[in-house]
């Protein structure tokens, strides 16, 4: 529930970046992102109320997404879109899928294929703008792009352990709220770095392997 009503803010930042750009399209369709993240936040409340709890928590200052002055504001928009939709969101593609094939079918399920639809769209959207617009940026702006990967890729493994506990022990009915066994989570998202996300990114011409070793968080 808080997840995913924080990560609203995150596609409103970037609606935000695109709109400077002149990309209204897309800086649109990052604002549909937005409203479906608030959705799911919405959603994951009702399951709270409905199982006895309250769907109430304090939370944190919405996320800023980064200017990046150190670059042109088109490059920005890339290393930004690379973060939240080529990483983050191809991680949660991964981490809900898996929790939705360990589900029983019933409502849940069926609440949890949408937010997994949603999250789909998300990360095939960053996928297909990068490849796009790395194209077309000049020698700079992809050493820009670049040399912030190392930074992306630790700000996503600190974010992803620390919202994924190794010796978390569910009682048997968890299974139906979809609640996985946090080692295998952990190595389900190593595994999307390693054999989805770099190989992808290599693919379109930037060292995501190099950048993955040289990871780090500033």
């Amino acid at each position: 529930m808080i997840n995913e009503h924080g990560s609203s803010c995150v596609f409103e930042g970037l609606a935000a970046q695109l709109a400077a750009l002149g990309r209204v399209d897309d800086a649109a369709q990052c604002r549909l992102f937005a409203d479906e993240e608030r959705e799911h936040g919405a959603l994951c409340g009702a399951v709270v109320e409905a199982s006895g709890g309250a769907a109430l928590a304090e939370v944190s200052p919405p996320s800023i997404v980064p200017a990046h002055a150190d670059t042109t504001p088109r490059a920005a928009v890339v290393r930004n879109m690379i973060s939240i939709c080529c990483l983050s969101e191809t991680v949660a593609v991964a981490l809900i899928g898996a929790e939705r094939l360990e589900m029983p079918e019933g409502p849940l399920r069926v609440l949890l294929d949408k937010i997994w639809a949603d999250e789909i769209g998300h990360s095939r959207f960053g996928w297909r703008y990068v490849a796009h617009e790395l194209a077309a940026l000049t020698p700079d702006e992809l050493d820009a792009v670049a040399r912030y990967l190392p930074v992306a890729f630790g700000h996503l493994e600190a974010h992803e352990l620390a919202h994924i506990p190794v010796a978390t022990t569910w009682p048997a009915e968890g299974v139906a709220y979809g609640l996985c066994d946090g080692g295998d989570a952990r190595a389900l998202f190593y595994d999307t770095v390693t054999e989805v996300i770099i190989p992808q990114l290599e693919a379109h011409g930037l060292s995501a392997a190099r950048a993955w070793d040289q990871r780090r968080t500033a």
